[in-house]
């Protein structure tokens, strides 16, 4: 059936791949979101302790959905990946750095011997917390504003500022977008913590970070919104595949696609009631009626900007240079192949969902934190 579809459709096949991996990337933020709460929520060391063993049963697998989403995008669309690391590498290098210092925190932070001390590798995780999805955040949003490059007859990239990326933070809407997913990860953050320790102290504390964080996030989040439905959009003529501004491009994406539109309204709804239930019905499991809300928010603002005859990655310095799913995608026989090779995705999500269920079979509390027997475990 695979080998059947035409270019096209594996062409959209493939955006929404991608587009899920990154949904859920989104949403395991949750770790990033916690360890930016390392100098305000714990009280002592081992409240602190709690809070860095707690995400160290998780930090990997955000790791890894990282990566697979960055293969993902370089497999099925290489030209975006090499237009966008080979033009704006400063901001892929500092996202890297981040994520490596967070590699390298949770590995050496309570080694004998760090002549860093625990502390240095704690900013590190916070650094990992903040900027590294503030910037990643900022990365998506210049998905809608557009970028400063210029590709030439034989797709070399010119970029056309010497910041490499960098001039997208001083966008607003990019970096109304980076703050939402830092307050966003920090919201999930408390909620997991929440879930997923036993601690009275620390959980009351969590529950107020929750409100709080989703209290900052929202001035964020309505900004974003707000511009996205009134902003003019690059869209592509699929006659001759020009690319064009039209007025209020991504409104009339979500309007003539009302999957996404629910999509967007059905998310939002249930991150809302995810902080509802933890901030004031006392529940400890907010976190996955937030946490699906949070893909279905993440993969409707995905799919938005790149369905639709739309360019995902825009060039605002030449507008012929924009990228969209179907000039920027593999040759059709390499998306069929690597469609074979995605039906193995299903079982690899629930062998997923199974060790996420061991691992927090039982509540972490201080009890297991002074077990020497599984002492080997902690960070």
């Amino acid at each position: 059936m695979i080998g059947t579809l035409d270019y096209s459709t594996l062409q959209q096949l493939w955006w929404l791949i991608c587009s899920v991996v990154g949904s859920l990337l989104v949403f395991l933020f949750f770790v990033q979101g916690g360890q930016s709460m390392l100098f305000t929520l714990p009280h002592n060391a081992e409240e602190k302790k709690l809070m860095v063993n707690s995400l160290g049963r998780k930090w990997e697998m955000t790791f890894t959905t990282l990566v697979l989403f960055g293969g993902a995008l370089f497999a099925a669309f290489p030209k975006f990946y090499a237009t966008s690391f080979g033009g704006a590498y400063w901001v892929w290098m500092f996202i890297l750095f981040t994520f490596i210092i967070q590699a390298v925190s949770y590995e050496y932070r309570s080694r004998e011997n760090n002549f860093l001390g625990a502390r240095t590798y704690e900013i590190f995780l916070l650094i990992n917390g903040s900027v590294g999805v503030l910037l990643i955040g900022v990365a998506v949003g210049t998905f809608f504003t557009g970028s400063s490059f210029a590709l030439n007859e034989y797709n070399q990239v010119t970029w056309q500022t010497p910041t490499r990326g960098l001039e997208a933070v001083s966008n607003m809407f990019n970096l109304s977008f980076g703050l939402f997913l830092v307050f966003l990860g920090r919201t999930l953050g408390g909620m997991y913590l929440l879930n997923n320790i036993r601690h009275v102290p620390l959980n009351a504390r969590c529950r107020k970070s929750v409100l709080i964080n989703f209290l900052i996030m929202l001035p964020f989040l309505l900004f974003v919104l707000l511009s996205l439905v009134t902003m003019d959009g690059y869209a592509m003529n699929p006659e001759t595949s020009e690319i064009f501004m039209e007025k209020g491009k991504y409104l009339n994406n979500l309007l003539s696609m009302p999957l996404l539109l629910l999509f967007l309204l059905a998310g939002l709804g249930l991150v809302i009631y995810g902080v509802v239930v933890t901030s004031f019905k006392n529940s400890y499991k907010g976190i996955w009626a937030a946490g699906f809300g949070t893909v279905l928010v993440a993969l409707a603002v995905f799919l938005t900007a790149g369905y639709g005859n739309t360019a995902f990655y825009p060039s605002y310095a030449d507008l012929q240079s924009s990228l969209t799913i179907y000039n920027a995608s593999s040759s059709k026989f390499t998306l069929t192949v690597m469609s074979y090779v995605a039906l193995g995705i299903p079982f690899v999500l629930a062998y997923v969902a199974y060790v996420w269920k061991l691992m927090d079979n039982k509540k972490l509390d201080v009890d297991e934190l002074h077990n020497s027997e599984s002492a080997h475990e902690f960070y």
